[in-house]
């Protein structure tokens, strides 16, 4: 399989050890009516540091079987809301 490098929002994480689950969305036109139809595939993702958190947008990239469902690993976090929350409340902290 080439390698193949998809974009995801991560929608499980912490549950399982080292693996997040990554919903990964695209977009396709109906043959009939036109129409654009959102469909998702939820993927699990190796995590080896476990950082991923929950509504992570990341991008991953398949590898080698890890386990009997896992094919892709972590490439990179590219956005989280959670750690830019957290960066914020400590911001605010230091200046009052």
């Amino acid at each position: 399989m080439p390698p193949m490098a998809l974009t995801g929002i991560v929608t499980k994480a912490g549950c399982m050890q080292k693996t997040a689950t990554v919903t990964v969305s695209r977009h396709v036109i109906h043959k009939l009516t036109g129409k654009r139809i959102e469909r998702s595939k939820k993927i699990l993702t190796h995590d080896e540091k476990e950082v991923l958190r929950l509504n992570d947008t990341v991008l991953i990239r398949n590898c080698p079987p890890i386990s009997a469902r896992k094919r892709f690993k972590l490439e990179k976090i590219l956005k989280s809301p959670e750690t830019e929350r957290d960066l914020a409340h400590m911001q605010a902290a230091q200046q009052s």
